[in-house]
């Protein structure tokens, strides 16, 4: 599992005195006002204070201790930034989508093997996990029906399948 997860992407500036606009890759901006630094790479080298999160619409605003100017800000456009996985809670029954791709996906009542997670999209309603067996894509709603339990531990996905998710034998 990685240790710093990506946690959104620096869209622009905001403001004179160094604020960021941040488009989110976390549920809500809760999650980010927990963390008390950020980092510019997935190692944890390049680490910032966060000063102050709030949202605007459906990006956040990102104060940091060292970044105090306009011209300083403009430097971030375009970088992601991470987090510890350690300095932030998360649900117990919450997941990391980054723990969930690799995972194996099964049937809980026969065991079948319906692939590996390869990736997570959200068109806004719910994740999707694309799943890939012998080089077919399936793509597989995350939602309490069909979704039985993650555990990401034992890297399986164990799920009940509504009739026609997938073809049907």
């Amino acid at each position: 599992m990685n240790q710093y997860l990506e946690l959104g992407k620096v869209n622009n500036t905001h403001g004179l005195r160094g604020e960021v606009k941040v488009a989110l890759w976390c549920d809500d901006i809760s999650y980010v006002k927990q963390l008390k630094y950020v980092y510019l790479d997935d190692r944890g080298d390049k680490r910032l204070t966060l000063i102050s999160a709030r949202p605007q619409k459906n990006i956040g605003i990102l104060k940091f201790a060292e970044i105090t100017t306009i011209e300083q800000a403009q430097e971030l456009k375009k970088k992601i930034i991470y987090c510890n996985r350690d300095d932030a809670h998360i649900d117990d029954d919450a997941y990391y989508i980054a723990d969930v791709i690799g995972c194996r996906v099964v049937d809980k009542n026969d065991g079948r093997d319906y692939g590996e997670i390869v990736d997570v999209t959200n068109y806004g309603s719910c994740d999707i996990f694309d799943t890939v067996l012998d080089k077919k894509h399936t793509l597989i709603p995350a939602i309490p029906d069909i979704i039985d339990r993650v555990d990401t531990e034992n890297r399986v996905v164990t799920i009940i399948p509504m009739k026609g998710l997938f073809d049907e034998d």
